[in-house]
């Protein structure tokens, strides 16, 4: 039986012990190993070197992945709805199949990312770094591409390779 007593925080051990209980999976599993179908919500993985994992099938909704190391990185068919790799090294990366609408890529180095088929609706790519990148099949609805560098990028028809200095749009 729990005690009613006070602890130095002024609240019972009772509400305490709910409060634990009740917090929610969501910050158990952010401390799970990256792995393929590994479920992290709303977990901070900033500045993480994650260089190579395999987080294919991964949910990984509105996680942060600022300045994280996530080059060479299987994000194949994971869902990063909302998620943010803002300054992340993405670098040839694979996110073939995967679901990152309004996922903000802001300032990431995605050169040589493989981005076949993956959904970018409202995403955010402003100054990011695009250059030799596959789009081939990705929904781009809505995304921001402001001063983003495309140079090399195998554009979504999977015919035409943007240009030298494409910025901001496949030229």
């Amino acid at each position: 039986m729990l005690s009613l007593s006070v602890r130095s925080s002024g609240l019972p051990l009772l509400v305490l012990a709910a409060l634990a209980v009740f917090a929610g999976p969501a910050g158990a599993a952010c401390t799970d190993v990256a792995q393929p179908g590994v479920e992290w919500r709303r977990c901070y993985h900033d500045g993480r070197n994650l260089t190579g994992a395999d987080l294919s099938g991964a949910t990984l909704r509105d996680t942060s992945f600022q300045r994280a190391r996530l080059a060479g990185a299987n994000l194949t068919n994971a869902n990063g709805f909302r998620t943010r790799f803002v300054s992340a090294d993405m670098q040839g990366a694979d996110l073939t199949g995967a679901e990152m609408s309004e996922a903000d890529f802001t300032k990431a180095d995605l050169s040589g990312a493989i981005l076949r088929d993956a959904d970018f609706r409202r995403a955010r790519f402003f100054r990011a770094i695009l250059r030799g990148a596959d789009l081939t099949g990705a929904d781009l609805e809505m995304a921001d591409l402001l001063h983003a560098d495309l140079s090399g990028a195998t554009w979504i028809d999977g015919e035409r390779v943007c240009g030298d200095g494409s910025i901001g749009l496949c030229e």
